[in-house]
C-alpha cells in the first residue's frame, strides 16, 4: 500500500475559497471532539424504497490540507492542494460505507451516494447543514482503470481542489489516506480490527484473522486494519446556515454551489465567487 507519484490533470480549477469556508472552519473547531451527525440513504432491499439512517462521525479537517499531529509519522503530501470538502473516516465494513458507495460491500473506491452532514456549534448558536453527495477513498484509489471508482473519485473531488500556483508535482492519493489514517490515535487505528460492526455476537467464531476488541495499532501499513480503513469526502452543493444566537432576531443563509455560472437563480441571491448566498426565514 505504498504511495504512488500520480499526477492527474485538473479539468477545472475553482477560483477562490468558499465565502462560507473560515467561518465553518472557526464554528467547527469550537466542537467537542469535532463531531457531527451524517444522514445518509439506506435500501433495506434492492426493491425496498429508501429509509434514512443517521450516526455520530468525526470530522477529519478538509481534503487536500490535512491537519498536523506530531504523533502521526506518516509521510505528508507537499502542501500543494486545498479544498472546501469535509473528511471523515469509517470502517468499510459499516453500512454507510456501502450506502455511499452504492455497492453493499464497497471494496473499492467508489460514491455519489447522497449525504447530510450536521454541525452544531454551541458556542456561536449555529447549526450547520452541509448536503452533497460523498465518495469513498479505497486502497485502490491510485489505480488506472478506465471504467473503475477510483477514476470517478478523483474526477469528482479534482472539480472542487485547488492547486497553488498550480503545481502538482509529487502529491499522492494514497499517501493522502494513510496520512488519515496516522493522524488517528493508536486505539481508534486498531477499532480497524474490531470483529464485524453489526453482526450478532452470538453469530459464531469471529471471522477473520487477528481481529478482536480494544486492539492498538501502530503500524500505519497493518493489513487488517488498512484493508478496513477508508477516507470519506463530502462534495458540498448546498450549505445551510442558521445563527439562532439571538433568540429575538435568528438569521439563516442558503449557500449553494454554482460553479462556474455565475448565475443568480434564488430571489434576492447573490454570486460570491462559486457560490450563490440567500438570506431566508430561519
Amino acid at each position: 500500500m505504498a504511495a504512488t507519484h500520480i499526477m492527474h490533470p485538473h479539468t477545472h480549477i475553482p477560483c477562490t475559497p468558499a465565502p462560507w469556508r473560515d467561518l465553518f472552519l472557526r464554528h467547527i473547531s469550537s466542537i467537542p471532539q469535532s463531531t457531527f451527525v451524517l444522514s445518509t440513504l439506506h435500501r433495506p432491499s434492492p426493491t425496498a424504497p429508501p429509509v434514512p439512517r443517521a450516526r455520530t462521525c468525526v470530522f477529519r479537517g478538509l481534503w487536500g490540507s490535512l491537519p498536523p499531529n506530531e504523533r502521526n509519522a506518516a509521510p505528508r503530501n507537499p502542501p500543494v492542494y486545498e479544498s472546501d470538502l469535509p473528511v471523515f473516516t469509517t470502517d468499510v465494513r459499516m453500512e454507510k460505507a456501502g450506502e455511499i458507495a452504492g455497492d453493499e460491500k464497497a471494496a473499492g473506491s467508489g460514491g455519489g451516494g447522497l449525504v447530510e452532514a450536521v454541525f452544531w456549534a454551541e458556542e456561536f448558536g449555529t447549526q450547520w447543514r452541509v448536503r452533497g453527495t460523498a465518495w469513498v477513498l479505497g486502497p485502490d484509489i491510485d489505480g488506472e482503470e478506465e471504467e473503475g471508482g477510483a477514476r470517478k473519485v478523483r474526477e469528482v473531488l479534482l472539480e472542487r481542489m485547488r492547486a497553488e500556483g498550480g503545481q502538482v508535482d509529487g502529491w499522492s492519493w494514497a499517501r493522502e489516506v494513510t496520512g488519515h489514517f496516522g493522524n488517528l490515535s493508536p486505539a481508534m487505528r486498531g477499532t480497524f480490527r474490531n470483529p464485524p460492526p453489526g453482526v450478532p455476537i452470538q453469530a459464531g467464531p469471529v471471522p477473520g484473522e487477528g481481529l478482536g476488541l480494544g486492539q492498538a495499532v501502530e503500524d500505519l501499513e497493518d493489513p487488517v486494519a488498512r484493508e478496513n480503513f477508508r477516507a470519506v469526502v463530502i462534495v458540498p452543493t448546498e450549505i445551510d446556515q442558521a445563527d439562532l444566537s439571538d433568540p429575538k432576531r435568528p438569521r439563516r443563509w442558503l449557500w449553494v454551489f454554482r460553479g462556474a455560472s455565475y448565475k443568480n437563480t434564488l430571489p434576492g441571491g447573490e454570486v460570491v465567487g462559486e457560490w450563490e448566498k440567500v438570506e431566508v426565514w430561519p
